[in-house]
């Protein structure tokens, strides 16, 4: 079996509820497997600091798990039309990976969630993608071919998948959101091990 990476910060559940549909994607490709990973809170206070182990959920990603993956989906809740700090921050820790060209050459997606309609996902999205792109990572996008993306009234774009929680974080993932959360898992792990075979 093949490791594909699932790496989210999720502050209130919906990030992580989009990356175990995501991970069933992933899974329904025979061969593949997903490694569900988060990264822990950062804060502006010193002296703040999170358990060893986070009290439910994924276990906090490790640099081995970046070596052992043959793809990799990033998700991060939308903050400012950015990225949140707690993923920019882990990301921002990967320079020996990038010396050493752990990720380049394997495929990337990304996913988000955003309080509103209108609350930056694309730009969310595309800035994921840059820190990938210096790993040399190939960016996959979630191609129009998926019919639920023309018809969406609420996630989902071209840039990856994603979620509009609401102000509450009270909606629901809508059954076009799911739809197009498993076939871009599906999407990354049959292009992730075609990849592999070739470098294999």
């Amino acid at each position: 079996m093949q490791d594909i990476l699932v790496l989210y910060y999720s502050q209130h559940g919906a990030t992580r509820e989009l990356a175990r549909l995501i991970a069933r994607g992933i899974e329904s490709v025979p061969g593949c497997q997903a490694r569900l990973r988060t990264v822990p809170k950062v804060s502006a206070v010193c002296e703040a600091t999170e358990p060893a182990v986070p009290d439910a959920g994924a276990p906090y990603a490790e640099r081995r798990d970046l070596a052992e993956c043959i793809g990799l989906a990033l998700g991060s809740p939308t903050r400012f039309g950015n990225m949140a700090a707690a993923m920019k921050y882990f990301l921002d820790g990967t320079s020996a990976e990038w010396m050493a060209g752990t990720l380049a050459g394997k495929p990337a997606c990304l996913f988000t969630t955003s309080a509103s309609m209108h609350g930056g996902q694309e730009s969310t999205l595309l800035s994921m993608m840059l820190p990938l792109l210096h790993h040399g990572m190939l960016v996959l996008g979630l191609p129009y071919t998926e019919p639920a993306l023309s018809i969406t009234q609420s996630g989902g774009t071209p840039y990856g998948v994603s979620h509009v929680a609401g102000l509450n974080n009270d909606r629901r993932i809508s059954e076009d959101e799911k739809t197009l959360a498993i076939a871009q898992g599906k999407r990354l792990a049959e292009a992730a091990l075609k990849l592999a075979a070739g470098r294999g």
